[in-house]
């Protein structure tokens, strides 16, 4: 009897052993899940003021590192600098701010497509003040070709 209830206990010993393989199928589960909600919130992220964009048959400008400074001007209300409505007289002194604590000198600017001509002008000038002198329109895709 004490020979079988040894024999018993090593049995429940190599069961209850620790398991030394990983299972990594939660693990990937829970990154094809984070994959789907990032491939679903990323286009959200971009700015949100919304604007009838010209077409054009630009080609897309390359990203940068940092986050682009984005410029709105909306067919009516004030300008907006990434989501904050800025008034006219304070884009230069607010834009100077801005351009000192960054590296970059470039600055996208979003104008909807029934501002007239000359005030796209007039926020060029403005930005080309405030010290950014590599300004990028942003148009969206899929307009007319004039090559024939």
């Amino acid at each position: 009897m004490a020979g079988g209830a040894s024999r018993r206990g090593r049995r429940r010993h190599r069961r209850m052993a620790p398991m030394a393989d990983i299972n990594v199928t939660p693990f990937v589960d829970v990154m094809l899940v984070l994959l789907i909600i990032f491939m679903v919130a990323a286009p959200l992220l971009t700015v949100g003021v919304p604007l009838e964009l010209p077409r054009t048959a630009a080609e897309a400008v390359r990203a940068e590192p940092e986050e682009p400074l984005t410029i709105s001007l909306p067919a009516q209300g004030p300008l907006v600098l990434m989501t904050t409505e800025v008034p006219a007289g304070e884009l230069v002194p607010r834009l100077r701010a801005v351009a000192a604590e960054r590296r970059s000198s470039r600055i996208y600017l979003r104008a909807d497509g029934a501002v007239t001509y000359a005030r796209v002008m007039e926020v060029m000038g403005a930005l080309n003040a405030a010290g950014f002198h590599d300004i990028v329109l942003v148009t969206d895709a899929g307009g007319p070709r004039m090559d024939g």
